[in-house]
């Protein structure tokens, strides 16, 4: 096919492509807060650069400045002699504001940032909705190297904010990324849609970078059960009308189903958008097995090793290397192969299909138009490619005070318990703070220490309570020792507050006074005794030594012979009556058993001969009978 005819084909490719993409392309967005000057205060809407950094789970605040000159930042700051870093050291950074117009967005951010700009605010010149500023497609040089932030504001709130900037009003900003992404439990679900190509320019390598990098911490987060990863593969489908043709055979496979650009953009050279499709089936079906086999995270050891060992420049990009790199992971390869299933069978492939029906949004996501694009909890991620951007995004992604511990390391985020304690309640004697870290900032929350949960507002107070609370900071109640005897108002039996122990008067928490038991008269009363007091207790003494005083009976007794008297006399009449109540109760035994054994012989005997009573009573039965007649 040449001429016309392929150039037709192409065009009809182009709108294939542009179909598939032409879905629900969801602007993700941010809240820029204006703080100064009074007229202009409030919260708006800003669109979320795709490159640069963007703070997610943070905020930046700054001064916003209007440049007098190359207000559309198509040219380098530098000719002009102009610097946006703070005037000193430790101030406030600052932002620039721009036109949009004349140059990609990209290379505004880069020279602004050169510039010492902390953030870009681009300001549409169209009274539109707004749009999300994309990469280009050439003159990435510098694409890799931004850093900062860039988000598009609206016409309407630039006009104003360039109005005050050109009458002298100190203007302040503050971007606000905290809620760009949803955070709704322990766990982060996010998605990584890519391409097993690796000829196709920056764009690949990039991917193959992030990979590289990324596949420890992701494998990491994904062991210890912190995230849950799919992968995914964009792909789209040949006209009918051009199926047979052999622009699509190379481009697709099942019957013009399941297409992939040409690597080369040449038909006549090299791999074919099929091979392409096949190996990203490959890949998608390595996910599957090593998902069945409870670890999914292989398929970031498999897709890594696969662009070493099989890349297309080498002419490894093949059936037999995919296999190779399979078998070395200790995954089963008819399984996968069983899984790819027959690239040139005219019919659905059931993989394919649902990675298709995946590209369409649903709810806040929006359809999957470019690549690579990760997803974060249902929500496009916009920014960098980078293994720290995308890290930042994903920790923002977890409920509040729930990160893994990486995300609170000094390359994602700032510890702000280590400035004044946050601010939060501190119980420095036994270094037992209510300050958390957490990826958005700092938490006030009373801790839970070795077991014992601490109740308060976290800010100025917190209590133990609880079972246990006794071990920490004794409960916050009061406890003295003397003489090597420690006295506390907790106790582990009462679950809440202190209360002095017997003994003792006071509020439990600051003090507990000793009782004089010896003036209050109630003890040591018997005649002859005398009463001592004691820290916390009191002592009773008999006056003669001869005596003991026993404190249950408030009494003194003889020393003397009486415990051995009282023992031996409680064993005499124990002994006895022992012994009275055994002989009682064999005379009762031999009384009953007489008693019964003369019932059975008298019962024995009137079966052989009548007793007198008997005779008497058959005279009587006789004669009664004798007058009835």
């Amino acid at each position: 096919m040449r001429g016309p005819a392929w150039r037709a084909l192409l065009v009809v490719l182009a709108l294939a492509l542009a179909d598939a993409a032409a879905g629900r392309f969801v602007v993700e967005k941010n809240s820029i807060q204006v703080t100064s000057p009074d007229e202009l205060k409030g919260k708006y809407e800003c669109a979320i650069g795709n490159f640069g950094v963007p703070q997610y789970g943070g905020t930046l605040h700054g001064w916003v400045e209007y440049p007098r000159t190359n207000r559309k930042g198509c040219q380098s700051f530098d000719q002009f002699d102009i610097s946006f870093k703070p005037k000193k050291a430790g101030g406030r950074p600052n932002f620039v504001l721009l036109d949009r117009g004349e140059c990609f967005f990209t290379i505004k951010a880069w020279n602004a940032q050169n510039a010492g700009a902390a953030a870009v605010l681009v300001v549409d010149d169209k009274s539109e909705p707004l749009i999300t500023m994309d990469n280009p497609e050439e003159g990435k040089e510098h694409l890799e190297n931004i850093t900062i932030p860039s988000v598009l504001i609206t016409k309407k709130l630039g006009d104003q904010l360039k109005k005050s900037a050109e009458a002298g009003d100190m203007l302040s900003v503050l971007l606000d990324w905290r809620e760009s992404l949803p955070h709704p439990d322990e766990r982060v679900e996010y998605e990584f849609w890519t391409n097993s190509n690796d000829e196709c320019g920056p764009k690949c390598d990039m991917q193959m970078d992030f990979v590289k990098n990324f596949r420890g911490t992701a494998q990491v987060l994904e062991k210890k059960g912190y995230t849950q990863f799919t992968p995914h593969y964009i792909t789209w489908y040949c006209p009918e009308a051009f199926v047979t043709s052999k622009q699509c055979k190379s481009q697709c496979i099942n019957h013009g189903r399941y297409c992939a650009p040409d690597p080369e953009q040449d038909f006549s050279q090299g791999y074919d958008g099929k091979d392409v499709v096949v190996q990203n089936l490959h890949q998608i079906c390595v996910f599957k097995i090593a998902n069945e086999t409870g670890k999914p995270w292989l398929w970031w050891d498999y897709v890594h090793d696969f662009a070493l060992r099989c890349p297309m420049k080498d002419k490894k990009y093949t059936h037999d290397c995919a296999s190779d790199v399979i078998k070395s992971l200790g995954l089963d390869v008819e399984k996968v192969n069983k899984c790819v299933g027959d690239p040139d069978a005219d019919e659905e492939n059931e993989i394919l299909k649902a990675e298709q029906d995946a590209q369409i949004g649903h709810g806040k996501r929006g359809d999957v138009t470019i690549l690579p694009t990760l997803v974060i909890n249902n929500r496009q991620y916009r920014g960098k490619l980078d293994k720290v951007a995308v890290l930042k995004a994903i920790c923002s992604g977890f409920e509040e005070t729930s990160e893994p511990a990486i995300c609170l390391s000094e390359d994602i985020q700032t510890n702000e318990c280590l400035d004044n304690n946050g601010g939060c309640w501190l119980d420095k004697a036994n270094n037992v703070t209510a300050c958390k870290d957490t990826f958005r900032g700092r938490v006030c929350e009373c801790p839970i220490v070795k077991g014992v949960k601490f109740v308060g507002d976290g800010y100025t107070h917190c209590e133990a309570s609880g079972i246990g609370r006794c071990e920490i900071s004794n409960g916050g109640c009061w406890q003295e020792t003397r003489d090597g005897k420690t006295i506390s108002a907790c106790s582990n039996e009462v679950s809440e507050g202190c209360k002095c122990p017997a003994g003792f008067k006071g509020d439990g928490v600051k003090s507990c006074e000793d009782i004089d038991e010896c003036q209050e008269k109630r003890f040591c009363q018997c005649k002859g005794c005398s009463c001592k007091n004691t820290w916390g207790s009191y002592e009773c003494s008999c006056g003669d030594e001869k005596m003991l005083y026993m404190r249950e009976h408030d009494t003194c007794i003889s020393k003397e012979g009486t415990t051995a008297t009282v023992g031996w006399s409680f064993l005499w009449v124990i002994f006895f009556g022992l012994v009275f109540a055994g002989v009682g109760a064999y005379a009762v035994y031999k009384y009953r058993l007489r008693s019964y054994m003369d019932s059975e012989i008298r019962a024995i005997m009137a079966q052989y001969m009548p007793l007198d009573n008997q005779e008497g009573a058959n005279q009587q039965h006789h004669v009664a009978h004798a007058d009835d007649i």
